[in-house]
């Protein structure tokens, strides 16, 4: 499987990151399926540090070898259980699983608001549920222990324009 990352930096040796922001899945690397994805999340990076320069690094994952041994935690679209892990994860709060690893919907702001809504009780888990199945969500994956990361080798890291 291959896998994205988009940053300001090239990152051949990928590391386990506590962000300072409260995140989808939690601490960890984060990487996507998609290189457009990749390549929008080097964009916001670089906006927030207010630098020009983007990468996208490109990984190897071994997804055969990795599922024998690691814990991996897989939503296949945003349902009750994606939307209460992620809550519970930009909460700040440690979710009851154990994981290695999750793949899963990306929450983006537009998604996020949904979440909002969802949290402060504007919307209920159906309605948020609904609200969430129209949107274009791009898929992330979270590698979160040293562990999941041994599964992954760096393929290379280029430098982007901002049009990719």
């Amino acid at each position: 499987m291959i896998l994205y990352h988009g940053s300001t930096v090239a990152v051949p040796e990928p590391k386990i990151m506590v962000s300072e922001r409260l995140v989808d899945f939690g601490t960890g690397f984060y990487t996507t399926t998609n290189r457009e994805q990749a390549l929008r999340w080097a964009q916001r990076v670089a906006q927030r540090r207010k630098t020009a320069r983007k990468f996208i690094s490109r990984y190897e994952f071994d997804l055969d070898a990795a599922g024998h041994v690691l814990s991996i935690l897989r939503f296949q679209e945003p349902d009750e259980v994606w939307l209460n892990f992620v809550c519970t994860c930009r909460g700040g709060r440690e979710p009851e699983q154990v994981y290695d690893m999750a793949f899963g919907p990306v929450a983006d702001d537009t998604v996020y608001t949904v979440v909002q809504f969802y949290e402060n009780g504007v919307y209920d888990k159906d309605e948020a549920i609904k609200r969430l199945k129209v949107e274009k969500l791009y898929d992330q994956v979270l590698f979160h222990t040293e562990k999941a990361l041994q599964f992954c080798r760096c393929m290379g890291c280029e430098e982007v324009q901002a049009n990719g």
